[in-house]
This record gives C-alpha cells, structure tokens and sequence, in this order.
C-alpha cells in the first residue's frame, strides 16, 4: 500500500499562481486609476488652501503684489513631485492673481483627463491641456 505525500502538486501551485496574475492584470489599473484620481484632489484642495492664503495675505497688506506661496505649506511639500504650485500676477497686480497646479512625473504621465488645474482671485476653477474634462470632474 503506498501512502500519499501530504502537500500541494507543481500544477496546483502553477494554477493558482495563474489566478493570481490574472487577478492582479483586472485590478492593478484600477489601483493606479484611484491613486492619480486621489493625487488629483488632494492637488486641487492644496490649491484651495493656497487660494486662501493669497486672501489672507490681501486681507492684511490690501494687495497681491509680491505675494509669494508659504515654502512651509504642508499639502504644496507633500505634493512634490507630483505637482508644482505657482502664483501669478494678473493684469492688475494689486486686485488679481491666478494660482496654478502643473502635474509633474508620473502624474502628469498617467493623468490623461486634467492637467493644469488653475483658481484665480474670484474663485473661478479652470482646466487647461485636459482631455475635454469638466471642471468638476478635476476639482
């Protein structure tokens, strides 16, 4: 009487390793799909925030002139790499600025639907070099 050896065969273990793969093949565009998405507004939030220190910065010396982004803003240093934050002075320095997110790297690699996301002094979101996005698909 020959007694069987207790375990798993090759083809077993090949058979799940193959369910494995085609697994992760369906899922892993997703996961990427979620993280650009994720990237993406946690871009536009640190735009909102920065939008609210240009405010503040109006609010205390009554102009935008010669206003620069804070180095130490938190979301802006997490964000590295990924996008980069920039102010702009509008047509009348004093009243108007427009601030602008630019994804960098593999953001702007993957991300297909919004590329630059801009905010100016009036709240108004804007979209440029998207693929035909609404603005509120990217904010």
């Amino acid at each position: 009487m020959q007694t069987r050896s207790k375990g798993f065969t090759l083809v077993e273990l090949m058979i799940v390793i193959g369910i494995i793969a085609i697994l992760a093949a369906l899922v892993y565009p997703s996961y990427v799909r979620e993280v650009v998405k994720t990237k993406r507004s946690t871009g536009a939030a640190c735009l909102m925030e920065e939008a609210q220190f240009m405010e503040h910065y109006y609010a205390t010396k009554m102009t935008y002139k010669d206003a620069e982004l804070p180095k130490d803003l938190a979301c802006a240093n997490d964000l590295k790499g990924v996008y980069a934050f920039a102010v702009a002075a509008g047509a009348d320095a004093d009243t108007t600025y427009t601030l602008t997110a630019t994804p960098q790297g593999r953001q702007l690699a993957k991300d297909t639907l919004c590329r630059t996301m801009t905010v100016n002094e009036k709240g108004a979101k804007a979209v440029s070099g998207s693929a035909g996005a609404d603005v509120s698909q990217c904010f």
